[in-house]
């Protein structure tokens, strides 16, 4: 099994995560519910995994979680915000990884379901907005 390592957008904290993501654990989802869109900003990819698997290899002292509902932690970097994982009281073995915090993912891993899309706002539908490599043209 390859292990993934990833961090926080400041560099502080840094993980390793050496175990399944989705497949048995569960589906890769996009959630988005409010609670979520702002906690991340927008909609947020998350994949199941084993809180046995993941190992703060630096910044472990700076990782805060808020309890965003009765029973659930979410996870975030002291330092610059970035999300981490999100976990249940009631579900200690699981951890709900934020993909958007990997350096690198397998190329074979895909979203499998859009969650919570009821509460979902018109801004965040499929679009025909162009897509660039890069920034927008005349941005600046």
């Amino acid at each position: 099994m390859t292990t993934l390592v990833g961090g926080c957008v400041c560099g502080a904290v840094r993980f390793a995560y050496a175990g399944p993501l989705a497949g048995v654990l569960g589906a890769v989802t996009v959630c988005h519910c409010a609670q979520c869109r702002k906690a991340q900003g927008y909609a947020v990819a998350v994949a199941p995994g084993l809180a046995s698997a993941f190992v703060v290899t630096d910044g472990a002292a700076l990782i805060r979680e808020f309890e965003s509902s009765p029973g659930k932690k979410r996870a975030f970097c002291s330092v610059c915000g970035s999300p981490l994982y999100s976990r249940l009281d009631a579900k200690p073995d699981a951890l709900r990884l934020r993909l958007g915090a990997f350096d690198a993912l397998p190329e074979d891993l895909r979203v499998q379901a859009h969650i919570h899309t009821a509460e979902a706002p018109a801004w965040t539908q499929a679009d025909d907005a162009p897509r660039y490599p890069g920034l927008e043209p005349r941005r600046g």
